[in-house]
């Protein structure tokens, strides 16, 4: 490592940084993503120093033996070309061996897609970051399946998430309803879920999923129910390339592509998820 280049834990008192090298690179995240992060996987959250000052961040988010995330991997711009993105990904990747976890996912962005490639990362599937500016849906019919979510239901969005997602992650979704502008639940009869769907706040748009459904029908619904609660809203939308229902959905509702990201992993992809069932991904930072 250069001895220019000094890594260590990220600190809430390194916040900051993070949110303004994150606001230069025009991510939609929030200082409440920040500090799930550091509540989460405290001592999985890193920080770049060059020369003593700040210069680049990553965090990784540990669901259980099968899977962890990494996210937020960003080097400040007068720091690029010098190895920090790397050197920060090989943390992560370190870290999370000696946690013991079998398979390391993120979603890399052109930019930083040769980095991935080169420490060994394999392409999974590709997504797609839809976005419509002050966003009016088209009119609905009143769906009676679909209410609030309620912190009862927990244990059977888990059962379903989990199928989904390939892996449980019922804490950091516990977190992100409860930081959601509106969270929605679709029963097919009482107590049994057929989907749920959440919006949050970001620092630049509303930021529409997860939405994950067992069905087409439903995941579609969901979404209409979301984006009708936040009309004339800038809301983005990561959406699966493969989920057909989910891209058709985004074309009818006036969204337009901006960017396309590849899922990668390192290790045994044994619990991969299905694509098609995940109607609005959380985020590239978490899955």
């Amino acid at each position: 490592m250069n001895s220019s280049l000094r890594l260590r834990l990220l600190t809430r008192a390194d916040l900051a940084f993070a949110d303004s090298v994150r606001a230069l690179a025009g991510w939609n995240q929030t200082t409440d993503d920040w500090q799930r992060f550091l509540t989460i996987e405290p001592d999985g959250c890193f920080l770049a120093e060059w020369n003593g000052a700040p210069a680049g961040t990553a965090t990784t988010t540990v669901y259980g033996p099968e899977l962890a995330w990494i996210g937020m991997v960003l080097v400040h711009p007068e720091f690029r070309r010098r190895g920090i993105g790397r050197a920060l990904l090989q943390c992560c990747i370190e870290y999370l061996r000696v946690r013991g976890v079998r398979c390391l996912k993120l979603d890399a962005t052109p930019l930083g897609k040769k980095v991935y490639d080169d420490l060994g990362f394999k392409d999974e599937w590709t997504l797609t970051r839809w976005e419509c500016a002050k966003c009016r849906p088209r009119p609905t019919v009143f769906d009676s399946r679909i209410r609030t979510w309620r912190n009862s239901d927990a244990r059977g969005i888990d059962r379903l998430d989990s199928a989904v997602f390939g892996v449980p992650r019922s804490r950091i979704l516990q977190v992100f309803a409860q930081q959601s502008r509106i969270a929605l639940v679709l029963e097919s009869q009482p107590g049994r879920f057929a989907g749920y769907g959440l919006i949050r706040a970001g620092s630049q748009a509303l930021c529409l999923g997860p939405v994950v459904a067992g069905s087409a029908d439903a995941g579609v619904r969901l979404v209409e129910a979301l984006v009708a609660q936040n009309t004339g809203q800038m809301i983005f939308w990561d959406v699966p390339d493969q989920n057909d229902a989910a891209v058709k959905c985004a074309k009818e509702h006036g969204f337009t592509a901006q960017r396309t990201l590849t899922r990668m992993y390192l290790g045994q992809n044994s619990t991969p998820g299905d694509p098609q069932r995940q109607f609005a991904l959380a985020g590239p930072e978490t899955g």
